[in-house]
């Protein structure tokens, strides 16, 4: 288990507990009562710091190493019904950006996400969860089958931004992006959209527009990361505590300003506490979120849409 800067003291009293059931164990001494003690401690130790999260430290959660990625909830979710389906039809099958079919119960989904990875390895290969532009022309590609066949779309946002390379810009970046934007409003099945971890950029609004959009509870969503924020305006990446907290960038926030429609609870000490319970509550929310959506009309789910997106920035004195 990794721990931030901000949970060392759960890991000291972790490690305390751990000690105290050695000694317990390896003799004859009655330490139930100190384990105990130690345990209550714990739980309020946890619930005093992550009840207290700062933006930047709800920044650093998102991060966590143990943090579940897309390919974790699809399998978590499908279990063996999923199919992926890679390429874009044009350059190539872009490692960063996974999607194919799979199902929740009996209903089948379209699933779309970045996927980063969990080793030096893996994150190269991944490309650090950073699509190029044959990564978002595949998830359209992705999107338009699913609505040719009447299929729902959930897609898994987590990405520190979209590829900034040469050879990205060279292929068009800018312009895949804005096209998947244009396509996604006017796609005429339902679009379930969840920040599951960094939500950063155009790389995250290239699949982020959705008849419903959530967040997890440790996550974040914004125009640029705090620390580019933090080397912009004061030329350092040391204030990005200050710009995290600038941008507004929580779930909290995001919901206050309408720009999400929901927030989902995570379990005490993050996702990756509790992989299990995680699963659950996303798994719940798209459901709960096609239930709602369903028996909606392909005209009517367009024009709900499109009046979300365009009430956004209304600013009413």
């Amino acid at each position: 288990m990794e721990y931030l800067d901000f949970e060392l003291p759960i890991k000291e009293l972790e490690e305390q507990l751990q000690k105290c059931e050695i000694i317990g164990t390896e003799s004859e001494v009655d330490v139930s009562e100190t384990c105990k003690q130690i345990e209550n401690k714990l739980i309020a130790t946890k619930k005093e710091i992550y009840k207290n999260l700062t933006p930047w430290q709800r920044v650093q959660m998102s991060r966590h190493p143990s943090r579940p990625y897309t390919s974790d909830y699809i399998h978590a979710l499908c279990g063996d019904s999923f199919v992926e389906l890679h390429g874009d039809r044009g350059f190539k099958d872009d490692k960063a950006m996974i999607g194919g079919l799979g199902k929740i119960g009996d209903q089948s989904y379209m699933f779309i996400g970045q996927q980063k990875g969990y080793n030096t390895k893996t994150r190269q290969y991944r490309n650090f969860g950073m699509a190029n532009p044959e990564g978002y022309r595949k998830a359209l590609r992705l999107m338009k089958s699913a609505e040719k066949f009447g299929i729902p779309v959930v897609t898994l946002l987590d990405t520190p931004g979209a590829y900034p390379g040469l050879e990205a810009e060279e292929r068009g970046q800018g312009e895949a992006i804005a096209r998947n934007i244009l396509e996604m409003t006017r796609l005429k099945v339902p679009i379930i959209t969840i920040v599951i971890g960094e939500g950063a950029s155009g790389g995250a609004l290239g699949i982020g527009v959705g008849d419903k959009v959530m967040m997890l509870e440790n996550t974040w969503y914004s125009v640029i990361s705090p620390e580019s924020c933090s080397s912009i305006l004061w030329r350092s990446w040391e204030y990005k505590e200050q710009a995290a907290d600038a941008l507004k960038l929580t779930a909290k926030d995001m919901k206050k300003q309408g720009i999400v429609d929901e927030i989902i609870k995570e379990p005490l000490g993050g996702a990756h506490s509790d992989r299990e319970k995680t699963y659950l509550a996303v798994k719940n929310a798209i459901v709960k979120t096609f239930e709602e959506l369903k028996n909606l009309s392909p005209k009517d789910l367009v024009n709900n849409r499109m009046e979300k997106y365009m009430g956004m920035g209304v600013y009413k004195g």
